[in-house]
């Protein structure tokens, strides 16, 4: 699970940098057709110094083989979660799939780390921190607790990166296809909520549908989705 997330990082970091140069000498490079191989003669051609466009040839070529390396890595990675009883019925979860699964089975290793769903969310960078000061005033003499609202931070940072990357990409793999999770998420919407909080509630609902499933060794089913579960 490592290599793999190690190597999809590398494989970014190299794919950024063949977009770096085409952008410094001023050549639009929207899309994914600057990677591809058909195409790597007419974009190296629009360089007109030898020796960017030779860098730019290596960085093709490094790019090249990081995806052959991120192939074999993803085949034993499919491999090993195979292994888990767990994995079939992680893989059920709508934008989960096979990958994110075995990911997420390396990152947790069991469910039972958790005792709550809120556990899990702070784990993934979801929980809400807060901070308050001057709790306490002197009144008489006496010292009493203030009746101040407690002011909300923002999410925790102190979390698992790669575990919250992977519950926000389902969220928006969710959010954008047909599905149970889309039809939850326009709900919420339809009621009010601000689309950021709307973007918040369902990564956090996905995970609690994950602890459920994978704790309880229960399949998806789309009553998860019910507000007593969020």
């Amino acid at each position: 699970m490592r290599s793999y997330l190690t190597i999809t990082k590398d494989l970014g970091r190299v794919m950024s940098r063949v977009k770096a140069i085409c952008r410094s000498w001023a050549i639009p490079c929207s899309g994914k057709q600057v990677y591809a191989p058909r195409h790597r003669a007419e974009w190296l051609a629009k360089i007109n110094e030898p020796g960017v466009r030779r860098r730019a040839e290596f960085y093709y070529q490094q790019l090249d083989a990081l995806r052959m390396v991120r192939q074999q890595v993803r085949r034993e990675l499919l491999a090993e979660g195979k292994k888990h009883q767990a994995w079939k019925r992680l893989c059920q979860i709508p934008s989960i799939g096979p990958i994110r699964a075995a990911v997420l089975l390396g990152i947790l290793q069991t469910p039972h780390r958790f005792r709550t769903k809120r556990q899990l969310w702070s784990f993934s960078g979801f929980g809400i921190e807060t901070q308050s000061s001057a709790d306490y005033r002197s009144v008489d003499g006496q010292l009493q607790r203030a009746r101040k609202q407690i002011s909300i931070r923002g999410l925790n940072r102190n979390c698992n990166h790669d575990l919250k990357n992977l519950f926000k990409g389902a969220a928006i793999v969710a959010s954008s296809k047909p599905g149970p999770f889309r039809e939850f998420y326009t709900e919420l919407l339809s009621k009010g909520i601000r689309p950021e909080m709307a973007r918040l509630t369902l990564p956090r609902k996905i995970a609690t549908i994950v602890l459920i499933v994978w704790k309880r060794g229960a399949c998806f089913d789309a009553q998860h989705l019910k507000p007593q579960t969020a």
